[in-house]
Order: structure tokens, then C-alpha cells, then sequence
């Protein structure tokens, strides 16, 4: 028969340890508070008696300032707060697109790291000490030279079947848009929900019964016959806009711009590295005893790599790997060094116009607050998704 022990009553005396915590919060939540207020209220106070304006007004009013690259149209006679969205957009587009390649690239060579070939091995780590050890900003700056000073200019553009690469920029064919494609889209996201499902059943059945399904080729597939499938049920549109060699530009088609391409390129070659080295770290914190348990099973390096050290080395490799991804968001900052109109390089546009410095520079540290959290909020689920639950 069990005894249930009555529950404790609360203690609020200050002999109480819970209670002296509660109170010492509470002092500690009034002090920040008190010092934010005055910081404000004395920054507000000096702007006041210098007759400096303040308030975030003036994102109502017309920016009067073009923006070279956007997703969509902008104009001078646009708001500022429309303004700030396209630098948003264009620092989100280098964020994520960077995360992504730095993912796959940073991965492959953490894993060439311990590849049979002293080639394959040698040529990862020149890599990884070469680009971890030379500063972001002058990356970025030996990219935007190659692409302004050594391409050739539009009519000289260095050609590849539809494709241009110059001073200008890569112009590429683009689909016209259609049903088709809005079918495509909509096949591909059935394609990966289904994809969900056929991975927990392959890794499933590859723990139940050691019978190895494939993970890449299978899904890849099935994305691609998804795609195919919705374009064909939209009427497989094949209308595409194609570049074409100006005198002094491409015309037409998409393009990205050496800007663009410059901090793309330069925040993941950059972030690869370190991003290498923390793959590197985290395989080899997991027993050598695990891999050759796998080569005892009949796995090949290969599927050693992929399905039994790299599961192990996740809960080591995913919490500084969510550091690099804030690291990159955060150097995408210094694309306004080489005129990339990202969220700071519109924000000392608006400063230098309206005089708002602080609600400007507000501005900037909400965005990248606000992407930080929540790239860390995303990692952290990942990485609870991915601990090893022990029995």
C-alpha cells in the first residue's frame, strides 16, 4: 500500500531559497527595465533639445531612391517601409540559399576529411585552412573584383548553350509562367510529404530487419516524377525566356549580379570551412568501435558514413553548426561593402535621407534578431528530432 506525502505549502519567508530566487528576479527584471528606460528616455531627451526628429514616421513617407536588385518592383515613390522589405528580402535570399550550400559543401568536405585517398584528404584540409584563415571581407571583395574586373564585358560574354557569365552578371533562361508551373510546384510539395513518409519507413525497416532501402536515388525520383507530373497536368508549358547578347548588357531572362554572386559565393566558401571542421569533429567523437561494427554487418564505407557514424555524430555536430548559420546571416552584413542592397545598405541609405539614426539602426537589429531566433529556434527542434533517445 502507498503512502502519498501531503503536498508541500508554499514558504514565503526569506528563509525559503525558492522564494529569495523569486525576489531577486524580480529586483533583477526592475533593474534591466529601469536602465532601458533610461536610456531611451535620455536619448529622446537629447535628440529633443538638438531639434533632431524621432520616430519611425517617416517609413509612411516616398523612400525618393531606386534599389538596383529586388524580387519585385520598387520605386523611388514607394515608402521606406517597402524599401527595408526589399532589403529584407534580398539579406533572407543570401541567408538562406547560403545555409543551404554551406550545408552540403561544409558536410562533404567535414566527410573528405576521412576519406582512404591522401588526395581526396589533403586537398579538404588545404581547403579548410585556407578560407577559415583568410578574413570574410576580403573574400568578398576578391570575388566582387573577379567578377567586375576579369569576366568580360556583356559583348565578349563567356557563353555556355543559353547560358551568359560577364561583368553583368549570369543570365540563364527562365520558364514563362504558366498552370504548368504552378501544377510542378504543387507536385513537387506532394512529392516531399510523400518523401517524409518513405524515409521513416525505409529507417524503420533498415532497424527491423537490416535491409538497406535507398535514401537519395528513391526520393530524388520521386520528386522529380511529382514535378513531371504536375507540369504535364498543367499542360507542360515549354515557353521560355531566354537571354540574349546586347551590345552593352544581356538582355532578357533571369540574372543574378555580381554582387548577388559575390556574397553567395564568398559566405559559403568561407563558412564551408569551419562548417568542415565541426562535421570532422563531431565523426570522430563517435567509438571507432561503431564503425567497424558496421563493417562487420556488410556495410561499405559509404554506408557507414551515412547511416551509422553520421546518425551518431548529429547531437555533437547540430548545436555549433546552428553558431555557423548565425554567423553567416550575421556576416551577410557586410555585403554593403560591395554595394548589395541587403537590409543595412538600405538602412544607411534611409539614415543618410532622413536623419533617423536610431529608429534605423533599430530597424537592422530587429531583422537580425528576429532571423537569429529564429534559425535557433529551428535548429533547436532539429536537434531534439535528432537526439538519441536512450532506453
Amino acid at each position: 500500500m502507498s503512502t502519498q506525502l501531503p503536498p508541500q505549502k508554499k514558504s514565503w519567508s526569506w528563509r525559503s531559497q525558492a522564494f529569495r530566487g523569486l525576489i531577486y528576479q524580480i529586483i533583477a527584471i526592475g533593474l534591466i527595465a529601469a536602465f532601458v528606460w533610461f536610456i531611451a528616455h535620455n536619448t529622446l531627451y537629447n535628440m529633443k533639445i538638438r531639434g533632431i526628429q524621432s520616430g519611425f514616421d517617416f517609413l509612411t513617407s516616398p523612400a525618393g531612391f531606386d534599389i538596383g536588385e529586388s524580387l519585385y518592383a520598387f520605386d523611388s515613390a514607394q515608402p521606406y517601409w517597402q524599401a527595408f522589405l526589399v532589403g529584407v528580402t534580398n539579406t533572407l535570399r543570401i541567408a538562406i540559399l547560403g545555409i543551404i550550400l554551406t550545408t552540403i559543401l561544409g558536410t562533404l568536405l567535414g566527410v573528405g576529411r576521412f576519406s582512404r585517398n591522401a588526395l581526396v584528404r589533403g586537398v579538404c584540409y588545404a581547403y579548410v585552412e585556407f578560407f577559415r584563415n583568410v578574413p570574410v571581407l576580403l573574400q568578398l571583395l576578391m570575388w566582387y573584383l573577379l567578377f567586375t574586373e576579369v569576366l568580360p564585358a556583356a559583348s565578349d560574354a563567356w557563353t555556355l548553350g543559353p547560358i551568359f557569365l560577364s561583368k553583368g552578371g549570369l543570365s540563364f533562361p527562365i520558364p514563362v509562367w504558366a498552370t504548368g508551373q504552378l501544377w510542378a510546384l504543387i507536385g513537387l510539395g506532394l512529392a516531399i510529404v510523400f518523401n517524409i513518409f518513405y524515409l521513416k519507413w525505409a529507417r524503420r525497416k533498415f532497424e527491423a530487419t537490416g535491409k538497406l532501402q535507398s535514401m537519395f536515388w528513391v526520393p530524388v525520383a520521386i520528386c522529380l516524377g511529382g514535378s513531371l507530373l504536375g507540369w504535364v497536368s498543367g499542360g507542360a508549358p515549354m515557353a521560355f525566356d531566354s537571354p540574349i547578347k546586347g551590345e552593352f548588357a544581356i538582355e532578357k531572362g533571369g540574372s543574378l549580379t555580381p554582387e548577388f554572386l559575390s556574397v553567395l559565393l564568398g559566405l559559403t566558401i568561407y563558412t564551408a570551412a569551419f562548417v568542415a571542421e565541426v562535421v570532422r569533429s563531431g565523426i570522430q567523437s563517435v567509438a571507432r568501435g561503431q564503425g567497424e561494427a558496421a563493417a562487420a554487418l556488410g556495410l561499405n564505407p559509404g554506408q557507414s558514413m551515412r547511416l551509422v557514424m553520421l546518425p551518431q555524430a548529429l547531437r555533437v555536430i547540430i548545436p555549433p553548426m546552428t553558431n555557423q548559420f548565425l554567423n553567416l546571416t550575421k556576416n551577410s552584413s557586410l555585403a554593403v561593402a560591395i554595394g548589395y542592397p541587403d537590409v543595412v545598405s538600405i538602412a544607411n541609405t534611409a539614415l543618410n535621407q532622413t536623419g533617423r539614426a536610431v529608429e534605423c539602426i533599430a530597424i537592422v537589429m530587429l531583422v537580425y534578431l528576429s532571423t537569429s531566433l529564429t534559425t535557433s529556434l529551428l535548429m533547436n527542434w532539429y536537434n531534439t528530432r535528432s537526439a538519441i533517445q536512450e532506453r
